[in-house]
């Protein structure tokens, strides 16, 4: 798709994406699952974004190849507007990946989002492929009642009357996750698949190591010193 070159006409743009998403089940077989993320500078004048994905195979976390891409010139950072300053370059490093992925984990917030568009969901319709959003923090919403400091609980995260998505601690002791629906697959669907990728770990896998990845092509693209 072509992205929006300005915050105004991204803001005209999201409410018809958003009526995009589908928030279920809508996939085949899950054999590979892939991990995004981007490494940005929030005031960086050049606006450039750093991404990253990851693929794996879904039942053993094989790798199965890696790829990035750096864009420059895009939005500015603004608040609610992240994944359009982050999805083109995503989405340049999704091309390039040797496997394409059945299922990617995203770094960042699906439904969970003020305009029901997170970077998880903007970059699931965009690519028509299943997504699920995994952030660290909140940014909309509060979690209704207690979380046990168990692995695997999990709270509901409520916004205006609404289940935008779930807590979930993966593992006793660690702050929770924050899961939403990005596109094509269901929050109970999206939660057993977090899970299952945890390897005992407070974040899954695929989404770890493409946090990692996000900086090797960051530091990367760093120009030489000298």
């Amino acid at each position: 798709m072509d992205f929006p070159t300005t915050a105004a006409a991204a803001r005209l743009l999201q409410p018809e994406l958003a009526a995009r998403v589908i928030a279920e089940d809508a996939h085949g077989a899950i054999r590979v699952v892939a991990g995004a993320d981007a490494s940005t500078l929030r005031f960086d004048p050049t606006r450039t974004v750093h991404a990253a994905m990851v693929g794996l195979d879904a039942q053993t976390l094989a790798p199965l190849g890696e790829a990035g891409a750096t864009r420059s010139g895009g939005l500015p950072y603004v608040p609610g507007l992240l994944g359009f300053r982050e999805v083109p370059a995503l989405a340049e490093a999704f091309a390039r990946l040797p496997a394409r992925p059945d299922l990617i984990l995203v770094d960042g917030h699906g439904l969970a989002h003020p305009r029901g568009l997170g970077v998880a969901c903007l970059l699931g319709v965009s690519l028509d492929v299943p997504t699920i959003g995994v952030a660290k923090s909140l940014l909309v919403g509060s979690v209704e009642g207690d979380l046990a400091d168990t692995a695997g609980a999990e709270a509901p995260l409520v916004w205006k009357g609404q289940v935008i998505g779930l807590a979930l601690r993966t593992r006793r002791g660690a702050n929770p996750i924050y899961i939403s629906i990005g596109h094509r697959i269901s929050l109970p669907t999206a939660r057993a698949w977090v899970l299952a990728l945890g390897r005992g770990r407070r974040l899954p896998e695929p989404t770890r190591l493409a946090h990692e990845a996000a900086t090797r092509v960051r530091l990367a693209a760093r120009p030489a010193a000298g």
